[in-house]
Order: C-alpha cells, then structure tokens, then sequence
C-alpha cells in the first residue's frame, strides 16, 4: 500500500513527511465546535483516493456518542479554557 515510498528521495520523503505533520497538528489543534466535524482533509493526505465508508448513527446515539465525548474532554482537558459560542456565530 505504501510501495510509492519507496521512488521518493530523500527531498521527496522530507516533503512528505512535512506535508503529513501538519495534517496531524491541523486535526490536534482543532478547538470549538471543530472537534465535532470528522476531518477528510485528514484522509486526503493519504495517497490513495477512497470514497469514505462512514456509518452515521440513528440521532439518539450520535447524540449520546457526543455527551460522552464531551464528558470525555472533562476528564482528559479538565484545565481546557470554555469556548462558549454557538456554532456558526
């Protein structure tokens, strides 16, 4: 899968990796409601184009899925500053 890798020099390689550092600190550093959003600039920093196979959950599950990982962010970001906007505002 990641035969590519291997004609890339040394230049190349370096760009690469550049280029997939700042995918991954993008998605870290994402805050607010940007959290919520699932991230396919994130899978297009992956060579092989792929129509994503996401599943979404009926509402009330999602929507329990998101209590939790809120709650979730309590625990693992308790010292995390609020961010008390609406969405979009």
């Amino acid at each position: 899968m990641d035969d590519d890798l291997e004609s890339l020099d040394r230049d190349a390689l370096i760009a690469e990796v550049r280029k997939l550092r700042a995918g991954i600190r993008t998605h870290r550093d994402a805050t607010g409601h940007d959290l919520c959003w699932h991230h396919p600039d994130l899978w297009d920093l992956l060579p092989e184009r792929t129509e994503p196979a996401i599943a979404v959950p009926p509402w009330p599950k999602f929507m329990r899925g998101c209590i939790r990982y809120r709650q979730s962010l309590d625990k693992q970001a308790a010292g995390a500053p609020v961010h008390d906007k609406e969405f979009n505002d």
